[in-house]
């Protein structure tokens, strides 16, 4: 049974950091892409960050490059999400999906909300 389990969100202040975790279980995990991506109230979903099977490449969200970092380890089956310098802007509910060549798979989401 495919389980994506997000972790980590909460209420936070503008300009705090949080740490998402998106724990895998029922597939290969280290055969696929893996991405967080996010959906505000009222907006339609959006690709955040990826990252590759291995971990050797991953790309950003231009709203998020250089105050985000999605990471990976394979050992753990997990894949992470560190969030820094949150704004308001940022709050939304997150969410992990994996990504092969055939199958894709989504997690339950996880509410993060940067208010003051």
């Amino acid at each position: 049974q495919v389980q994506l389990v997000e972790s980590g969100g909460g209420l936070v202040q503008p300009g705090g950091s949080l740490r998402l975790s998106c724990a895998a279980s029922g597939f290969t995990f280290s055969s696929y892409a893996m991405s967080w991506y996010r959906q505000a109230p009222g907006k339609e979903r959006e690709l955040v960050a990826t990252i590759t099977s291995t971990g050797g490449g991953t790309m950003y969200a231009d709203s998020v490059k250089g105050r985000f970092t999605i990471s990976r380890d394979n050992a753990k089956n997990t894949v992470y999400l560190q969030m820094n310098s949150l704004e308001p802007e940022d709050t939304a509910v997150y969410y992990c999906k994996a990504l092969s060549s055939w199958y894709s798979y989504w997690g339950q989401g996880t509410q993060v909300t940067v208010s003051s």
